[in-house]
């Protein structure tokens, strides 16, 4: 259970949307909390790898340092042998780039929640007035703004359920006050405590994640993902991406880089067959992009 929640609006704002949480107010995030973990997460970045053009790193190590210190999620670990509840792909770029890659979850979500009865407990934990849901509203802008955004995914149904974005124009922490020492340790983890763009890229990410977990209604309403089975692995040949149906055109569920290894799950539908990969995340890829 969350420690602290604020009453937002009504549904409206679930289909309309709104602005995404930004940082340009000047208010210093706060990380936040939780009492229990709401389930296993495993990192993949975007394919677009947006932070590279401020010369920084994946985020992965900084969002899973995020994840444990507010005991919000907990990191995946491979060696377990449990498939992750949630695979949460990071993205970063400006506004317009990070809007686009969270917009391919939309519909899905938003429905989703809808149809699940969460919509009014969801709303009502978003401690931003108007932000409920603000992932699906435009960003635009046309001052230079750092974004960041995190999809989540369920590796259950390979579906996207979820997202959180955050905006900032001028970074707000101060890495040096005793009182924020888990956001130096989160950009540090990343290597990002370094660089201007780096602190803007940590508290960008900081309010993503913060607006993610306000989802925890619906995020708690996603079953667990079934234990992959043990078929003879299938290996990417070339960066290629699973697909949510067997077919090219089917929306994608992930990005697969040039070996990989995924598990076939015996269906096959012409020239794609359904795979799951290591983290239990579900889908299908094209026999010609395999070796």
């Amino acid at each position: 259970m969350l420690k602290w929640g604020v009453t937002a609006s009504l549904a409206a704002a679930l289909v309309l949307g709104a602005a995404p949480v930004s940082a340009q107010n000047k208010q210093v995030p706060e990380l936040v909390r939780c009492d229990e973990s709401i389930g296993t997460i495993a990192l993949v970045d975007s394919d677009s790898a947006g932070w590279t053009q401020w010369n920084l790193g994946s985020p992965r190590q900084m969002i899973n340092q995020l994840a444990a210190e507010s005991g919000c999620f907990t990191p995946h670990s491979p060696a377990s042998g449990d498939p992750a509840k949630f695979l949460v792909t990071a993205i970063a770029g400006s506004q317009e780039e990070v809007d686009q890659g969270v917009e391919i979850g939309k519909s899905v979500a938003t429905e989703a929640l809808l149809r699940s009865g969460a919509a009014g407990s969801v709303l009502g934990r978003v401690p931003f007035a108007g932000a409920a849901l603000g992932m699906f509203g435009g960003l635009g802008g046309k001052k230079k703004t750092v974004a960041a955004g995190l999809r989540v995914v369920s590796p259950a149904t390979g579906q996207a359920i979820a997202a959180g974005t955050g905006s900032v124009r001028k970074s707000t922490l101060n890495f040096r006050s005793s009182g924020y020492g888990w956001a130096a340790t989160a950009a540090g983890a990343a290597g990002y405590a370094d660089s201007k763009d780096g602190r803007m890229l940590t508290e960008a990410f900081i309010l993503a994640f913060n607006q993610l977990v306000e989802q925890r209604a619906l995020l708690d309403s996603v079953p667990d993902a079934a234990p992959a089975t043990q078929e003879a692995a299938a290996i990417v040949a070339i960066d290629t991406a699973m697909r949510a149906g067997p077919a090219a055109d089917q929306a994608e569920v992930r990005t697969l880089r040039a070996g990989t290894e995924l598990t076939p799950t015996g269906e096959r539908d012409g020239l794609f067959i359904e795979v799951t990969d290591n983290y239990g995340t579900k889908g299908w890829v094209s026999v010609e992009d395999l070796q």
